[in-house]
């Protein structure tokens, strides 16, 4: 986990730098790291947060980038993910369900950024394919008067 703390704080400094070519180096680092270690964390809530803040860490640095298609793909990426994990029987139980508390997080920051930036096509994809339940989450989820905060910026 420190290692992954380090080199996301080191790609943080970076972006605020500008300097986004290394800070994504750095990021795609942290993404790795968080997707390697995703399962073997003893801390479930900590694990699917480093995996969640990593995606959408990315996804922040491609909208400076002005590439909002890349972000949407990270954070479709990072909520797939989550629904994917809730689901899978060969995970443990805690990583399941903390995967399926924080996939709530990354569905409102889904509609925060479709809100700001439209659709995409891989966000049309995962909404259409998880719709029953989408609209269960949207109920529940207040995404009136927030600014976006996909990663830890």
């Amino acid at each position: 986990m420190q290692h992954w703390k380090r080199t996301t704080q080191d790609a943080n400094r970076l972006f605020e730098l500008g300097e986004l070519v290394d800070a994504r180096e750095h990021y795609l680092q942290a993404l790795a790291l968080a997707q390697v270690l995703f399962e073997r964390w003893h801390d479930v809530d900590e694990a699917v947060a480093a995996l969640v803040i990593a995606h959408h860490n990315l996804a922040d640095l491609h909208l400076r980038l002005n590439q909002p298609h890349e972000s949407a793909d990270y954070l479709c990426a990072a909520h797939q993910r989550l629904l994917q994990a809730s689901q899978d029987p060969r995970l443990p139980q805690a990583l399941r369900d903390a995967a399926l508390r924080h996939s709530g997080r990354t569905y409102t920051e889904l509609l925060s950024f479709i809100a700001e930036y439209g659709q995409y096509p891989r966000t049309e994809r995962l909404l259409n394919r998880q719709a029953p339940a989408a609209s269960e989450l949207v109920a529940l989820a207040d995404i009136t008067d927030r600014k976006p905060a996909y990663g830890v910026h």
